[in-house]
C-alpha cells in the first residue's frame, strides 16, 4: 500500500511536470499545426466613419467556431479599450453579418444578414438598441407557375398563362444581393433576385422542377426607395427599368444619379463579355440611359468627388488573359466621348474593384487611387485622369495592402497591411502615404505562432526573368532539407509576399516551400501575362523547372526529396508534371483540369479557357497537347487528388478521369472527394482560412502531410 501511494504521488508529480512542460511549449513560438489552422480568424473591409473617429471592420470566426462574420469597431485614437464587437448572429444565421457601411451622417451602420428566410438589409442605430431589418417587398414580376406550359397543367386559375404576375399579387420579401446609400442619406438602392412566388414554391414541393437551361426568366433587379431623416423607408420600393442582372450600383456625389453595371442573364457571358453601364436619374428610374462608350468588360466604377468624371475598370486593349484590367476615365457629361486610358504600358495588374479619388487642392476631380499587383506585392498607386503620366506607387511600408478606404471628406485613410512573416495590421493615417498607425484589433490567431518571411529569388528562363518566393525552415541552417514546389492557380494569378500560416505549417515539418511565378502570372505586365497563350504546360512548366534548378544550386535543398503541389491551375500543372518528369517523389493535385475537351463542355464558363487555346473542336491538337491526360501513359510518380464534389469551376469528373487513367497505368494514386464543396471554398479550408466546413480542410492537410512524409521516407 505504501508503495502504491508513493507510486501514485510520483505519477501525479510526473503528470504535473509534464503538463507544465506542455504549457511552456504551447507558450513558446511554434509553427502552426493543422489544428492551429482551424483556429485562424480573418479580418476584412475596414470602413472609416464620416467624422474620421472610428473604423468599422469585419472579423470572420475561425473554422473551429463556424466561420461566421461579425462587425467590430475601433476608435482611431488607438486606445486598447476602444475596440469591441458590434453584432452577434442567431443560430439560424450560418453566415453572419457582412457588407457593412456607415450611414452618411455616421449615426447608424447598415449591413446584410440572413436571420430569417431571406437575406435582409439591417440598420443599427449607433445610439443604442438592436439592429432592425428593413421590410423590403416587391410585387413579383415573374411567376413561372403561370406559364402556359407550367406543370401541373394549367387550370382555370391560370387563365392569364404566359403573362407576368398580376399587379394584384401579394408583395413578397426579397433576398437582398447588394445595396447603395446616397451621399445625402435620402435614397436607398437595392438589388435582388426575383422572389419565388407561392405557385413556384408549390411546383417545387410537388417536384415539378425540370430546369430549362439558359431560359430562366428570373433576374437580379434594381429598386429605389426614399428614406426619411431617421433612416426609415418613405414609401415602397420602386423598380428601375433596367435589364437584369444587376452587378453593382454607385451614387453620384450629388445623390441625383446612379451609375449601374449589369450583366446579361442566362449565361450569355459564356459567348463573350456582356457588361453594360447605365445612368439612372433618381426621379425618373423608368428612363435609364445606356453609356455606350463603356465596354462590355466593365468592372468597378466610381464618380469623381465633383461628379464630373467617371472612372472604371475594363479589359486591357492588348491581347491578354480575360481579367487583365486597365483603368479608364470618362467625362460624365458626355457619355459618347471616348474613354481615356490611364495606365498604358504599366507593368503590373490594376485592381478595378477598389477605386477612390483623392482631392488635390483646387483640382476638384482629383486623381484616381487604386491598388495594383506589382511583382510580389500589392501596392497603392495614384493615376492622373489625363493618362499622360505613369501610375505612381505610394509607399505604405508593407508588401500587401488591402481594404483601402476613406470617408467623403477624406479626413483620414484606413487599410490592412501584411508582409511575409508579419501578421495583418489595421492601419490608419491622416494622409495617404503617411506612416501607419496600427489600431488595436481582436486576436486573429492562436498565440505564439511562428512565421518566416520568404526569400525573393530570380532566375532566367527563355526570354524572361522569373520571380519566386522561397520559404526555408530552421533546419536549413544545418543541412539540406526536402523541397515542396507550390504552383499557384489561374494561371493568371501570382504568389505575393503575404503573411501565410499555410506556408509556415509546412516549415514546421522541416520542409522548404518554393512558390514560382512563371510566365502567365499576373503582376508582371501584359507580355508576361500573355506568354502562355496556347502553351499551357509548356513554357510555364519550363520556367518552374528552371526555378527548381536555380534554388537547388543556391540553397541547402535536397534534390532527392522533392514534391510538387498545386490547386486549380496549380493542380493542372501538377498533372502536367506527372507526365513530364520523374524528378519528384510525390505530386499533390487539387481541383485540376485534366482533359480540356470534357472540361470545356462542363465547366461553369468557357470564355476564360477560350482565350488560351480556342474552341477545342476547332483546335483539337492544341487542346489535347494542353491536356494533362495526354501524358498519363508516361506517369510514374505517386499522385494524390483532392476534389470538391460540388465543384462547378473544375468539375469532379476531371479528377475522376485522372484517377482512372493513373490507376489503370499502375501508378500509385489516391482520390479524396469532399461533399458540398465548390472550387474556392475547398481551397480556403485546406489553406487554413475560415471555412464553414469544420473538418474538410483539416482532413486535406492531414492527408497531404501523410502523403509527403511517406514520399520523403519520414513516416
Amino acid at each position: 500500500m505504501l508503495f502504491n501511494r508513493a507510486f501514485r504521488a510520483q505519477l501525479i508529480l510526473t503528470v504535473f511536470v509534464a503538463f507544465g512542460a506542455v504549457l511552456h511549449a504551447a507558450d513558446a513560438p511554434h509553427f502552426p499545426t493543422t489544428d492551429d489552422l482551424r483556429h485562424l480568424k480573418a479580418m476584412s473591409a475596414p470602413k472609416l466613419s464620416p467624422d474620421g473617429t472610428e473604423v468599422l471592420f469585419t472579423v470572420t470566426d475561425s473554422t473551429a467556431d463556424g466561420a461566421k462574420s461579425h462587425l467590430w469597431i475601433v476608435g482611431t485614437s488607438g486606445g486598447a479599450d476602444t475596440f469591441r464587437q458590434l453584432t452577434y448572429s442567431p443560430p439560424s444565421d450560418k453566415r453572419g453579418e457582412r457588407d457593412a457601411e456607415w450611414s452618411p451622417d455616421g449615426k447608424a451602420i447598415f449591413f446584410l444578414a440572413h436571420r430569417s428566410e431571406n437575406t435582409q438589409l439591417f440598420r443599427l442605430d449607433m445610439r443604442g438598441g438592436e439592429a432592425a431589418p428593413y421590410d423590403l417587398k416587391v410585387t413579383p414580376i415573374v411567376d413561372e407557375s403561370k406559364a402556359k406550359d407550367a406543370i401541373p397543367p394549367a387550370s382555370a386559375e391560370k387563365k392569364d398563362a404566359g403573362k407576368p404576375a398580376d399587379a394584384k399579387a401579394e408583395p413578397l420579401p426579397i433576398d437582398v444581393s447588394g445595396y447603395a446609400l446616397s451621399a445625402d442619406g435620402k435614397w436607398l438602392a437595392v438589388w435582388a433576385r426575383d422572389p419565388q412566388t407561392p405557385g413556384e414554391k408549390k411546383e417545387s414541393e410537388e417536384k415539378a422542377d425540370a430546369e430549362w437551361i439558359n431560359h430562366d426568366s428570373h433576374g437580379t433587379r434594381l429598386y429605389l426607395a426614399a428614406l426619411n431623416a431617421d433612416g426609415a423607408l418613405n414609401g415602397a420600393l420602386k423598380l428601375v427599368a433596367i435589364q437584369p442582372n444587376v452587378r453593382n450600383a454607385v451614387w453620384s456625389p450629388a445623390s441625383d444619379k446612379l451609375l449601374v453595371v449589369t450583366e446579361a442573364p442566362n449565361d450569355l457571358s459564356d459567348l463573350g463579355p456582356t457588361g453594360k453601364a447605365w445612368l439612372v436619374d433618381a426621379t425618373t428610374p423608368e428612363k435609364p440611359t445606356r453609356i455606350e462608350s463603356i465596354p462590355a468588360t466593365v468592372g468597378g466604377v466610381v464618380f469623381s468627388p465633383d461628379g464630373s468624371e467617371i472612372a472604371f475598370g475594363a479589359q486591357t486593349p492588348e491581347d491578354a488573359p480575360p481579367g487583365y484590367d486597365e483603368l479608364f476615365a470618362l467625362d460624365a457629361a458626355d457619355a459618347a466621348a471616348k474613354p481615356v486610358r490611364l495606365a498604358a504600358g504599366f507593368v503590373g495588374q490594376l485592381n478595378a474593384g477598389m477605386l477612390y479619388f483623392s482631392r488635390e487642392g483646387s483640382n476638384l476631380a482629383g486623381s484616381l487611387i487604386a491598388t495594383a499587383g506589382i511583382e510580389e506585392s500589392i501596392s497603392v498607386v495614384r493615376l492622373s485622369l489625363d493618362g499622360k503620366t505613369k501610375p505612381a506607387a505610394i509607399d505604405l511600408s508593407a508588401a500587401v495592402i488591402a481594404g483601402l478606404n476613406t470617408n467623403k471628406k477624406q479626413t483620414g485613410w484606413v487599410w490592412l497591411a501584411e508582409s511575409g512573416g508579419q501578421p495583418t495590421k489595421l492601419c490608419t493615417a491622416a494622409k495617404l502615404g503617411s506612416p501607419c498607425t496600427a489600431l488595436p484589433i481582436p486576436e486573429l490567431a492562436p498565440k505564439d505562432l511562428r512565421s518566416v518571411a520568404p526569400e525573393l529569388v530570380y532566375w532566367k528562363s527563355g526570354p524572361f526573368t522569373v520571380e519566386g518566393l522561397l520559404y526555408l525552415p530552421p533546419q536549413a541552417q544545418s543541412g539540406k532539407v526536402p523541397l515542396i514546389v507550390d504552383v499557384h492557380g489561374g494561371p493568371f494569378g501570382a504568389w505575393e509576399n503575404r503573411y501565410d500560416p499555410y506556408a509556415d505549417f509546412f516549415l514546421g515539418h522541416g520542409w522548404a516551400i518554393f512558390r514560382p511565378n512563371p510566365r502567365g502570372s499576373s503582376n508582371y505586365g501584359v507580355a508576361f501575362a500573355a506568354a502562355n497563350k496556347n502553351d499551357l504546360g509548356g513554357g510555364d512548366y519550363n520556367d518552374i523547372m528552371a526555378g527548381v534548378d536555380y534554388v537547388l544550386s543556391k540553397f541547402p535543398l535536397d534534390p532527392d526529396k522533392m514534391a510538387l503541389m498545386g490547386y486549380s491551375y496549380g493542380g493542372e500543372m501538377a498533372a502536367f508534371v506527372e507526365g513530364k518528369t520523374g524528378r519528384f517523389k510525390a505530386i499533390i493535385c487539387g481541383a485540376p483540369v485534366i482533359d480540356q475537351f470534357s472540361e470545356y463542355g462542363t465547366e461553369g464558363g468557357s470564355w476564360y479557357d477560350r482565350w488560351y487555346f480556342g474552341e477545342p473542336w476547332e483546335r483539337m491538337a492544341d487542346a489535347w497537347r494542353q491536356s494533362p491526360l495526354s501524358g498519363a501513359a508516361k506517369a510514374k510518380t505517386p499522385f494524390l487528388l483532392l476534389q470538391g464534389q460540388g465543384d462547378t469551376t473544375d468539375p469532379l469528373g476531371q479528377s475522376e478521369e485522372m484517377y482512372r487513367a493513373l490507376r489503370q497505368e499502375g501508378v500509385p494514386v489516391e482520390l479524396v472527394t469532399y461533399p458540398r464543396e465548390n472550387h474556392g471554398p475547398l481551397a480556403i479550408g485546406i489553406f487554413g482560412r475560415p471555412s464553414p466546413e469544420p473538418w474538410h480542410g483539416y482532413d486535406g492537410r492531414q492527408r497531404i502531410i501523410e502523403f509527403l512524409s511517406k514520399a520523403f521516407g519520414e513516416d
